[in-house]
């Protein structure tokens, strides 16, 4: 339930010695202990990046991708899951990152601007073909050529849907709850998560006082964040229900298919979801193939960046299900959003029936941080990935020399 998080996360800089100093910024996010881990992990895909032509990374992100995630010796630590594949994902991301101010392009935009054809090199369809086949994606991708650009303009004039997290923490008082869920209806947001699955009767009383705080007409979701077993969940759940829960996430183990089926199974018509754990496309696949989830996060820097999360979007469209980005911590928000936007530019073409999660903290650090207004990302226009932290934040916060951690 993570109850004493250090946010943290190992931050990888891409440097070219192209004229002007260009530069590519990703990261891998933890909540604290570990990180020391990921960071060694990050600097272990050195000797696959370092010495790169830029245009040749540029020009093939997916070949880039696959290099990283097809080393034999680095693949034996996965495969493409856990501490080695989320250091892969910061990599990529911070080369997707350079791409885009290359072509001085927010990453949204970036994306929304290849072509069908473009976008499925980027893919690696290893393991998926079962499920989605390069010539399928391809025809899903040139289906949402059309209307293109007015959903560009559509995106630009209205933003993207956001929903909030932050008066849901289970820490809170039952005055903070309620006094934090009045206000992000009053900011305009039009659902709202708490986190539940310690104590049921605590639950009970936190869902309804949510409940009437925020009315009807607003969402409110429930997180329990991998709290139960599946005979804990199925009855817990059901006790949830009426107070019109929006979706139940991460209910029990974030790996574990079967069980999700048999949750949703056991809870319906209560959707469930999952996704902020779960390691790579092909898990993914499979809880989408099972019928196990209604509805899924995606996480910008949990699998192997930019490239897998694409893959997971096409799939999530095939199979009709909606996504729910999940951010919050460190700089996720800033990522994710070009992750949505990208999807409803060029792959699913929906937005009204989703929304990305958002959290109100440590925005401040980023170079370009999240606008969010009336309850809706505003699109990034700066180029790039939102991914570069402000040069004082990267002195000041650096562990363990820098002045945050001297006392200074």
């Amino acid at each position: 339930m993570n109850p004493d998080p250090d946010y943290s996360a190992a931050y990888v800089l891409l440097r070219t010695d192209e004229p002007g100093g260009q530069a590519g910024h990703g990261f891998a996010f933890t909540i604290g202990r570990g990180n020391d881990v990921q960071t060694v992990a990050c600097s272990a895909l050195h000797h696959l990046v370092v010495g790169r032509d830029v245009d040749e990374i540029a020009s093939d992100l997916g070949g880039f991708a696959r290099g990283l995630t097809n080393d034999s010796q680095l693949r034996w630590l996965g495969p493409e899951k856990g501490v080695m594949h989320m250091a892969v994902g910061a990599v990529v991301n911070a080369a997707w990152d350079l791409a885009a101010r290359r072509a001085g392009k927010p990453l949204w935009r970036f994306i929304a601007d290849m072509s069908p054809a473009e976008i499925v090199r980027c893919i690696d369809f290893r393991y998926l073909h079962d499920a989605l086949a390069p010539g399928e994606a391809l025809g899903l991708l040139q289906a949402a050529e059309r209307g293109k650009g007015e959903r560009i303009e559509y995106l630009l004039r209205h933003g993207y849907p956001a929903y909030t997290t932050s008066p849901g923490w289970l820490g809170y008082t039952d005055e903070t709850l309620v006094r934090l869920a009045r206000q992000a209806v009053y900011d305009g947001f039009r659902s709202i998560k708490i986190k539940v699955g310690l104590n049921l009767e605590d639950d009970l009383r936190r869902c309804r006082l949510a409940r009437e705080a925020i009315g009807p007409a607003i969402a409110m979701a429930a997180d329990a964040n991998q709290r139960w077993d599946v005979n804990d969940a199925i009855p817990w759940i059901r006790k949830l229900a009426p107070f019109g829960i929006a979706w139940v996430e991460e209910p029990t183990s974030p790996d574990d298919v079967l069980a999700h089926q048999a949750i949703r199974r056991g809870v319906a018509p209560v959707p469930i979801s999952t996704g902020e754990h779960a390691q790579n496309r092909i898990l993914f696949k499979q809880f989408l193939q099972a019928g196990a989830v209604d509805l899924i996060q995606i996480d910008a820097t949990r699998v192997g960046g930019v490239n897998e999360n694409l893959a997971i979007l096409l799939l999530a469209h095939k199979f009709g299900v909606r996504v729910f980005p999940h951010a919050g911590g460190v700089g996720l928000c800033e990522l994710v959003q070009h992750l949505a936007m990208a999807d409803f530019i060029a792959i699913s073409g929906k937005i009204e029936d989703r929304a990305i999660e958002y959290v109100d903290h440590l925005h401040e650090h980023f170079v370009d941080p999240v606008r969010i207004l009336g309850g809706r990302y505003i699109a990034p226009s700066v180029p790039g990935f939102s991914a570069e932290m402000l040069p004082q934040t990267l002195r000041n916060q650096r562990f363990p020399d820098g002045n945050a951690w001297q006392g200074v």
